[in-house]
């Protein structure tokens, strides 16, 4: 938790972060060994899914390397799951921060059924704001299906929480 405090100012990876931690977050999937496997707030293709390290810290390269393996390995570790559960074909993955200086891993399943002018196209080409936002009913069966797998490949950590079990409202 030292490296939270020291990265001012909070941004919205931590926020998620704690909310995960706290049971808070209905977009969690699983809690990995790195950090923290969720949906993506918006759904441009079904199971489109980020992963938050735990805990936060600016960019890879501010990991140990014991630690940027392990982060490394639960994001391709998520996109294994995604390819068996969700029936995707291939994934995406993307690492920025040039928004927010806080590490997060985009995992991105690609479809066949897909629409044919977004098959080959990267990611950021669809309409994010017309996608549907993440709803936990609608995603509970993949949510449940990836973490069987994640659990199942051994890497996975208990929560303390059923996703969203303490969320306001």
């Amino acid at each position: 938790m030292k490296n939270e405090a020291a990265a001012e100012p909070l941004t919205a990876i931590h926020a998620q972060v704690i909310a995960a931690r706290e049971g808070r977050d209905p977009r969690v999937i699983a809690r990995l060994f790195s950090g923290w496997a969720v949906f993506g707030e918006r759904q441009f293709v079904r199971g489109y899914s980020v992963l938050l390290p735990d805990p936060v810290v600016p960019n890879l390269n501010a990991l140990g390397a014991q630690e940027r393996m392990a982060f490394l390995s639960d994001m391709s570790r998520l996109g294994d799951a995604l390819l068996k559960v969700a029936g995707a074909v291939r994934i995406n993955y993307a690492i920025f921060g040039n928004q927010e200086a806080a590490l997060h891993a985009h995992v991105i399943p690609r479809y066949v059924d897909e629409p044919e002018e977004m098959r080959g196209a990267q990611p950021w080409a669809y309409n994010w704001s017309a996608a549907p936002s993440f709803d936990r009913v609608s995603c509970q069966q993949l949510a449940e299906g990836l973490l069987r797998e994640l659990t199942r490949m051994g890497v996975t950590k208990p929560m303390r929480y059923t996703p969203g079990a303490n969320a306001e409202g």
